[in-house]
């Protein structure tokens, strides 16, 4: 493909014009809005709906983002699962707090999540865990998370050792493995508008850990676009 026939970034636009989103109109609380797009989100057809970037910074300051999966929202907040020596979790280790951005682009919509993060306690991660796909339980075992290894080879005979190691009963829940509780003190829920003028309407709680249900605990703002 010639430069010419490459799509020229600063011409790719978007027209949002498919909602509004009025203060009056918004739940009382964060988790009750939260839950309203997200089952909007998912009845829409919406792939992965519950997919998340989460952003962290380690004690070098500097920042990181992936996707992960949100596995549970209620009046405590987010939580999602990993290997606790990974990345991102030596990263919240030295520095508790993260940044989770929902991206529902066919709604020209998006949820941006801030807060302290704590571990999920431990009888609430086996519980989970446990409810995983076999493959994926093996799969936890085998993936030293964002280690460095030699080739997919090396990755894949680990899984076999895995398999052949629990061939005979369940899935032992890791030691290193568990979940991450995102505590927001702040949510932003953002509709695109048309001529970038966006709404952008954020709850702040009024304490830090602040029940997302409780309407006493958040103050609602409404952002310049």
């Amino acid at each position: 493909m010639t430069d010419a026939e490459h799509p020229r970034l600063a011409d790719l636009r978007v027209h949002y014009d498919l909602d509004v989103l009025v203060e009056s109109a918004m739940a009382a609380d964060p988790l009750s809005q939260f839950r309203s797009w997200f089952a909007q989100a998912h009845d829409a057809g919406i792939v992965e709906p519950n997919a998340m970037v989460v952003a962290t910074a380690g004690a070098d300051g500097v920042p990181r983002a992936r996707t992960v999966l949100l596995k549970e929202a209620d009046a405590r907040g987010f939580a999602f699962y990993t290997n606790l020596t990974s990345e991102k979790s030596r990263d919240l280790q030295a520095n508790p707090w993260a940044t989770a951005v929902f991206g529902w682009y066919p709604q020209h919509r998006q949820v941006i999540v801030t807060g302290r993060v704590e571990s999920v306690p431990r009888d609430e991660a086996a519980a989970y865990f446990a409810s995983r796909p076999r493959g994926s339980q093996l799969g936890a075992w085998a993936s030293r998370q964002s280690s460095v290894v030699s080739g997919r080879a090396e990755f894949e005979e680990r899984y076999g050792e895995v398999e052949q190691r629990f061939a005979d009963g369940e899935v032992e829940f890791p030691d290193f493995w568990g979940g991450w509780l995102i505590r927001p003190v702040s949510v932003e829920f953002w509709q695109g508008r048309e001529s970038r003028l966006h709404d952008r309407v954020k709850y702040v709680a009024a304490d830090e850990g602040a029940p997302l249900d409780d309407p006493q605990g958040w103050t609602i703002q409404r952002l310049s676009p």
